[in-house]
């Protein structure tokens, strides 16, 4: 992976420790991709181990000192640790270091405010930096402990840090509000596609793994494309049509990365939900990445955090141009699709993408000529207009006795919850609804 290195940035100093008694050692690698995509300019790198963080610096006295010495040296204005600190060990260490300090979970926090671009995508991102920002209001505030003073202020009255506090949290109620009424509106739009029986599958998978390059290839939506970690961060939606299914809604959600602040989680549940209410999941991975399996098992983390770890998934190996392989589909057993290989960037295997998504979206439906014989007119009438409210109808004609017959394709749970709703069930097809062909 080549990231453009910007122009100019905040020299910053970046700090990894391997932690053996902790999972919280992200891939430096990584940790300097972040950095690079948040407009950063790496200048120096401080690696060591540790047996577990200390509790007022999180490193030791001796990292500490060289720590230092690589600030001074470099003019550093800004130190960034891949881990997640704690409120005192900021505050700390920006006393004895004389810049600022950010942690993992503030640098990607970062990110996601330079990528959001709707309204929605702003609001996400401003919940997920107040919740992390109450916690540490101290740090620059401690002048402003005291009690306010002046006309109307004097008495027990309430500190200025108190007073930032209530405002803060004022705030969060206000966009969680708002949020939730994009969640309202969210589930609107499902329960409308789920009434015009329209299969939702949804790109999920590591960040920079191709995921918005393949969804352009697939709609031609324009989604804007780069080659940097969260490029994009606002689903977009787009319909599709597969042969022998019909129409689908295909989405293309935020990209995930290792230990994913929850807070970020929580504050994306509305957009993430798009992911958790899908009929297939498209899991997008980085076939030519040495660090596949951990981005894998990053990924499948997530997506057991916001309920969406038993929805059926089709794994799509991607960028199979880089290692010179040939696009194929991967079968089970039962000969069920359960991978793609294929390049986005190039095109080559996209067209084995979509019969695969094709045969596993449709593999539980029914395409097949009905005949109305044996029931009365009334009731024959009512499920034809049952199956053309649901775009199911392919075809109408009578035979020879002039009974109607109606040629189907749509989902069989449709197919049973409209024969139920004339007392009927499958398993008196054969009696009532007799097929054709």
């Amino acid at each position: 992976m080549f990231f453009d290195r910007p122009d100019s940035g905040e020299l910053a100093v970046l700090v990894h420790l391997d932690l053996s008694r902790s999972d919280d050692s992200d891939d430096p690698r990584e940790f300097e991709e972040l950095v690079l995509s948040a407009g950063g300019d790496p200048v120096a790198f401080l690696t060591g181990q540790r047996q577990s963080p200390t509790s007022n610096f999180f490193i030791g006295s001796g990292k500490l000192d060289e720590l230092k010495q690589l600030v001074q040296l470099h003019g550093a204005q800004l130190v960034i640790f891949n881990h997640v600190l704690s409120p005192s060990q900021e505050r700390n260490l920006e006393q004895e270091l004389e810049c600022r300090v950010l942690d993992r979970t503030g640098l990607i926090l970062d990110i996601f405010a330079q990528r959001a671009r709707t309204h929605e995508g702003k609001l996400q991102v401003e919940l997920a930096q107040l919740r992390h920002m109450s916690t540490r209001l101290i740090r620059g505030w401690t002048h402003l402990e005291r009690q306010k003073g002046g006309i109307g202020l004097r008495g027990p009255g309430e500190t200025q840090l108190e007073s930032d506090r209530r405002l803060l949290r004022g705030r969060i109620t206000t966009i969680e509000k708002r949020l939730e009424k994009v969640r309202k509106q969210r589930d609107q739009g499902r329960r409308s596609r789920q009434r015009a029986d329209l299969p939702t599958v949804s790109l999920v998978g590591y960040t920079n793994a191709g995921k918005s390059t393949l969804f352009n290839i697939i709609t031609e939506a324009g989604v804007y494309v780069k080659d940097q970690l969260f490029a994009t961060l606002d689903p977009t939606m787009r319909r599709v049509e597969l042969d022998g299914v019909g129409a689908a809604v295909l989405a293309d959600t935020v990209g995930f990365v290792s230990h994913l602040p929850h807070k970020l989680v929580e504050a994306f549940r509305a957009t993430l939900e798009e992911a958790a209410n899908a009929d297939l999941l498209l899991h997008v991975i980085d076939a030519a990445a040495e660090e596949r399996d951990r981005n894998i098992e990053a990924v499948v983390e997530v997506l057991d955090e916001i309920g969406a770890g038993e929805i059926p998934s089709l794994k799509i190996m991607n960028k199979i141009d880089l290692m010179g392989l040939p696009a194929r589909i991967d079968r089970d057993d039962s000969g069920l699709p359960v991978a793609v290989w294929l390049s986005a960037h190039s095109g080559e295997g996209v067209d084995l993408l979509l019969q695969a998504i094709a045969e596993r979206v449709g593999r539980d439906m029914i395409h097949q000529t009905y005949s109305m014989a044996g029931i009365d007119v009334a009731a024959s009438g009512r499920l034809r207009s049952r199956f053309y409210a649901n775009n199911a109808v392919l075809a109408e004609g009578y035979n020879d006795e002039g009974v109607m017959q109606l040629e189907l394709r749509m989902p069989r749970s449709d197919f049973c919850r409209i024969l139920a709703a004339e007392n009927l069930k499958e398993a008196d097809v054969e009696i009532a609804v007799s097929a054709t062909g």
